[in-house]
């Protein structure tokens, strides 16, 4: 009669997910006995050897991963073809961890040239600065205007014949500040010396998407300056150009792209194949940019269609506006640029 003697159980500590510890523990058990004397000692051997050999294999692809992961770099730079996810894998890297590190979404872009961050120790030593506290209301007598859909604090200054600058300043603002429909400002009197009247609160705006929050490089001011030129070239109002300048933000990042989706290509990847120009006429940002407003100066003419020529689009949300014209698989990507579009619009129009 046979006695059965219990396991040895061993604890050991690798730092390894909870699944590869099971895969091992199990690998490492001793074999059961069998029914037949006669077989035991052969099936023991035979069984012994294949746990060590699958224990030493399992051991060695864990130390090749926690390697990788060890040996995961401070930053890297995004190639073409590349998204968030692949670079985690790559890395061994939870792709929730590099989006949360770069303050990512699942819905952002990722253009290349662009550094991404791998560990917390890069995230903390790039962390943005905090924001200036807004300037102090300047001492000029003030009127009230209540603001309205498509407004933008240049062009509300434009329209009272005062700075930009005196009404951002009237106000406490900032020249990335958002403004909403129904929200009472401040207008500053040339030459007067009166307090600043308080602004009046605002009422709660509509709940709207999130906000994305990105400082721009030289390249993608560039082609903000471009689109906010042609746009008051061709008399588009300021709710049209920060349509536009949003539309390019989803489609490229602000970049004159020279790849994309199939045949896109360019500010606002119009393709080819569809009747936008050839590859070098949709590459070329002023012309890809007349063509995304469309319109009488459209040098496409009738082969495609641009924002001005989508009946009642001023009416539209602007993620709609924009979406008639890109015809986008995403159509909701581009709502969370409307803020930032307008923004840009104030400091760099």
């Amino acid at each position: 009669m046979s006695r059965s003697h219990p396991v040895r159980r061993t604890t050991v500590r690798l730092g390894l997910p909870a699944t590869a510890l099971g895969a091992l523990a199990v690998a490492m058990l001793p074999a059961p006995a069998v029914a037949a004397p006669e077989a035991a000692p052969l099936i023991r051997d035979r069984a012994e050897r294949t746990a060590s050999g699958d224990a030493a294999r399992l051991l060695s692809a864990v130390s090749e991963a926690v390697s990788a992961h060890a040996a995961a770099p401070d930053t890297v730079v995004v190639q073409p073809g590349d998204t968030v996810s692949a670079i985690a894998s790559r890395h061994g890297l939870r792709t929730t961890d590099v989006l949360a590190l770069n303050g990512l979404g699942w819905s952002s872009l990722i253009h290349p040239g662009q550094v991404i961050r791998l560990t917390g120790a890069a995230a903390a030593s790039t962390a943005p600065s905090a924001p200036a506290a807004p300037s102090a209301p300047a001492s000029t007598s003030t009127t009230g205007y209540t603001v309205v859909a498509g407004d933008t604090i240049s062009a509300i200054a434009r329209r009272h014949g005062v700075s930009t600058r005196s009404v951002l300043d009237a106000n406490g603002l900032q020249s990335s500040s958002i403004i909403y429909p129904g929200q009472a400002i401040a207008i500053p009197v040339a030459g007067t010396a009166a307090p600043a009247a308080a602004p009046a609160a605002a009422p709660a705006p509509a709940p709207v998407p999130a906000a994305e929050t990105v400082t721009l490089d030289d390249e993608q001011i560039g082609n903000v300056r471009t689109i906010i030129a042609v746009g008051r070239e061709l008399g588009v109002s300021d709710r049209g150009i920060a349509i536009a300048l949003g539309t390019s933000m989803v489609e490229s990042w602000l970049r004159n792209l020279d790849w994309g989706d199939r045949d896109s290509l360019g500010l606002f990847q119009q393709r080819p194949s569809t009747g936008w120009g050839s590859a070098d006429e949709v590459r070329d940002p002023v012309r890809a940019t007349k063509a995304f407003f469309g319109g009488p100066s459209d040098p496409n003419g009738s082969r495609t269609r641009g924002l001005l020529d989508v009946a009642g689009w001023e009416s539209m949300s602007f993620a709609g506006a924009a979406q008639a014209v890109q015809i986008s698989a995403f159509p909701d990507r581009y709502a969370k640029w409307e803020a930032p579009a307008y923004a840009w619009l104030a400091t760099y129009g």
